[in-house]
């Protein structure tokens, strides 16, 4: 470990949800999101990121026709301070039959238990979208299941899954996320059936439970694949929506019943089935 890391803080007027979208597809660390921004954080120096994101502020003013505030700081600190901070900011979650809680911590003897490092994973349950997916999870997969988790990030849902007794498919356009996910697994004792680094139309399977939390537009371009992927009979978990665009994602599942929706706050996760 380097003695320091770097730390981007960055406060947007609007379309936050773009601005995310962009981070995701250009930096190959993980992020947080606040109320008006994010922070990101990386032992390189993150200015190169910095003028990412002002160049792409500027492309999206001219798009929209609109004005959009940009502001961000960018700091180096400590790296010690910044892992004993962070450990402590991060406490277990309890999610219906999951328990989701860093090494350092304790398990439950009376839950399911999902060891995630936040220092090393992407999704350690705390986001709404994680936790909406892990509650689907719990209610609809069954021991013996099929399920394929599509942009399996940190792995935890498929984790969950492999726990609950389902045979698990796991893949990821992003070659960090599968790493992740397989060192999160053999964290927790679990192994996939199959992981991958590319799409779900990879798969030639069907399963029974088929996940994907990403985000709505990218729901939107591989519906065809999700449901490809699905068994006549199976159910589909869709997540990382924001409820202003649930009636667009739903635009393209038509041939779908919601069997539940469930919401937290802004973000939606809705179960589908085949009509």
């Amino acid at each position: 470990m380097q003695d320091y890391y770097y730390e981007l803080v960055v406060k947007v007027s609007s379309h936050k949800e773009l601005f995310a979208d962009f981070l995701l597809d250009t930096i190959d660390v993980g992020f947080e999101e606040s109320e008006d921004g994010f922070t990101i954080r990386s032992e390189d120096e993150l200015e190169t990121i910095a003028w990412g994101l002002e160049q792409f502020c500027e492309a999206l003013q001219k798009a929209l026709g609109e004005i959009i505030e940009l502001e961000y700081k960018h700091k180096k600190l400590k790296n010690s301070d910044w892992v004993e901070l962070y450990q402590k900011s991060i406490t277990p979650i309890k999610i219906d039959k999951f328990y989701i809680h860093p090494t350092w911590d304790a398990q439950n003897p009376d839950l399911i238990n999902i060891a995630i490092d936040p220092a090393l994973a992407f999704g350690t349950g705390h986001h709404p979208t994680t936790a909406s997916s892990l509650r689907a999870i719990s209610k609809y997969v069954k021991k013996g299941d099929t399920l394929i988790d599509i942009g399996c990030g940190s792995g935890i849902l498929a984790i969950g899954a492999i726990k609950l007794g389902a045979i698990v498919d796991a893949c990821d356009t992003d070659a960090v996320s599968v790493e992740n996910s397989k060192e999160n697994a053999q964290l927790n004792g679990v192994e996939f059936a199959n992981i991958w680094e590319g799409s779900c139309s990879l798969s030639e399977k069907k399963y029974n439970v088929v996940v994907a939390n990403i985000v709505a537009d990218v729901l939107t371009f591989i519906a065809k694949d999700l449901k490809n992927a699905l068994k006549s009979d199976g159910v589909l978990i869709l997540s990382g929506i924001l409820d202003k665009y649930e009636n667009k994602v739903l635009s393209f599942y038509k041939d779908c019943d919601i069997l539940e929706r469930i919401a937290e706050g802004e973000w939606v996760t809705l179960v589908l089935k085949r009509k």
